[in-house]
């Protein structure tokens, strides 16, 4: 039986840092506000080309923002 494990991230914390709403995020981003809440509560991982897009809008590897539990 195969678990599939959600990513923590670091986007709320980013995000904060930057005093955007998540909204302000979304819109950043072109992905919906639903969007970026399940993605920092853990309840989705986002999609290769949006992680890049994460990464590149924070000046960041995705590696930096996102922790698969693995390393």
């Amino acid at each position: 039986m195969m678990h599939e494990c959600m990513m923590k991230n670091r986007l709320k914390v980013l995000r904060a840092e930057r005093d955007w709403s998540q909204a302000e995020l979304a819109g950043r981003l072109d992905v919906s506000r639903q969007a970026v809440n399940a993605i920092e509560t853990g309840k989705y991982d986002p999609s290769l080309p949006l992680a890049f897009r994460i990464g590149r809008l924070f000046d960041l590897r995705i590696e930096e923002i996102f922790d698969d539990g693995e390393a």
